[in-house]
């Protein structure tokens, strides 16, 4: 007896544009285990390679705007997109690209404008910084940027909650639709808020872990957040959903190496 398989109909489709991180836990392979996790069909566009471990970036070396600009006409022309992410862009001509990309792409687009890692290391060259607000924002459904790159970003030095309105009110007047500013730097719970450029604002809680192993962070929720837009959700709940995800993933992290570890992605299927 022969039997017959049909082919289930495909998952929704999330882009990451982004860099690699050689140690697996942040960039282009964060963003694919939190969308396989998240039940989406992750697909990439790598803007650079990077040399990267538990105790930071050793190097990294972009990618030709050619090469990510047919990464990019290869994916959405065949196969289409629900969601996209960007992530490590690391050149004014990198973002650039992208950004003129984006432009056209008709679905939501996640930004989370990676200015440097975990460790503290330079992942998008000084001079592109203008290039984000000016190029890339704009065209952003929604920014996530940690407090560094607020203050890179506008120049604003949050040091409390009540400064966060202020800080993505100022991101807002780049021309995202959506910011979410990340407190997790910030002492006691680890509070975000989002605010929509309608004013809306909604503010995201949860228990800090005392779990140094955090890497990958920032990568996981912005691409956790693409996948809930591209299965159909409305921004606020994305953003809880993803939240509660990567508050799992914070709380279950794990040692590698001699230095900070990533995130467990996979810790709901432990």
């Amino acid at each position: 007896m022969v039997s017959t398989v049909h082919p289930s109909s495909a998952p929704p489709r999330v882009l990451t544009v982004a860099g690699s991180d050689s140690g697996g836990g942040a960039g282009i392979q964060a963003d694919l285990k939190a969308m396989l996790a998240l039940g989406v069909h992750g697909m990439s566009v790598i803007t650079a390679v990077t040399a990267q471990n538990s105790l930071g970036v050793q190097g990294y070396w972009e990618l030709p705007a050619e090469a990510v600009r047919a990464q990019f006409r290869s994916v959405v022309d065949d196969i289409g997109v629900q969601a996209v992410k960007t992530g490590m862009l690391a050149s004014v001509e990198l973002v650039e690209v992208v950004a003129e990309l984006l432009a056209g792409v008709g679905a939501p687009v996640v930004v989370d404008p990676v200015g440097v890692s975990k460790h503290g290391d330079a992942l998008l060259a000084a001079e592109a910084v203008a290039t984000v607000r000016e190029r890339l924002l704009p065209v952003a459904t929604l920014a996530t940027p940690n407090l560094h790159e607020v203050t890179q970003l506008t120049g604003i030095e949050v040091t409390g909650q009540p400064g966060m309105r202020a800080a993505a009110e100022a991101l807002l007047g780049f021309g995202p639709r959506w910011v979410l500013v990340k407190g997790g730097h910030l002492e006691g719970e680890a509070a975000d808020l989002l605010v929509g450029s309608d004013g809306s604002e909604h503010w995201y809680r949860a228990p800090r872990y005392d779990n140094r192993h955090t890497h990958g962070t920032g990568c996981t929720l912005a691409s956790s957040i693409a996948a809930e837009l591209a299965k159909g959700a409305g921004m606020p709940a994305a953003v809880a959903a993803a939240k509660e995800y990567v508050t799992g993933a914070i709380a279950a992290g794990f040692a590698l190496g001699a230095g900070i570890g990533p995130v467990d992605h996979g810790w709901r299927l432990r």
